[in-house]
């Protein structure tokens, strides 16, 4: 289990560290326009998310390999890759054609990008499980000695 725990840490914090650095190499207004595109959020909220979605996506993907804090961002990872899956869902069922912005202009939702997204959060999912459980474990021995 110590392995598929280090092998989901590694494979999902590079995710979201590739993620973040596609977002970031780019102008942050087009990424704005990437999510705007959904439709969902007022201008001020669009602005305020393309600032610092990518910066958060950076700290969650260092947090996941270097394990530091594990369990909350194993837990951080599955929310925010839960919230992404959601909204792409909703998108994809209401007919829009959009550009996903997961990572970087040009990829419009669809089956692929929505079956990539529901096992990243199936892998998300499963560290945070895997991660708690190990935490638990931990905090166990401890009590006991």
């Amino acid at each position: 289990m110590r392995y598929l725990l280090l092998a989901l840490r590694l494979l999902l914090g590079g995710v979201f560290i590739y993620a973040a650095y596609l977002k970031l190499r780019e102008p942050w207004l087009m990424f704005a326009m990437q999510i705007d595109a959904y439709q969902l959020l007022p201008q001020w909220a669009v602005l305020s998310v393309a600032r610092t979605l990518p910066w958060a996506e950076m700290v969650l993907g260092l947090a996941l390999i270097t394990g530091l804090g594990l369990r909350y961002a194993a837990a951080g990872a599955t929310l925010l890759t839960g919230l992404f899956f959601g909204i792409m869902t909703f998108t994809f069922l209401k007919g829009l054609q959009i550009d996903c912005g997961c990572f970087g202009p040009g990829e419009t939702i669809g089956p692929k990008t929505l079956a990539r997204d529901a096992t990243l959060l199936l892998m998300c999912a499963t560290l945070w499980i895997l991660s708690s459980r190990v935490t638990k474990r931990a905090e166990n021995q401890v009590q006991f000695a």
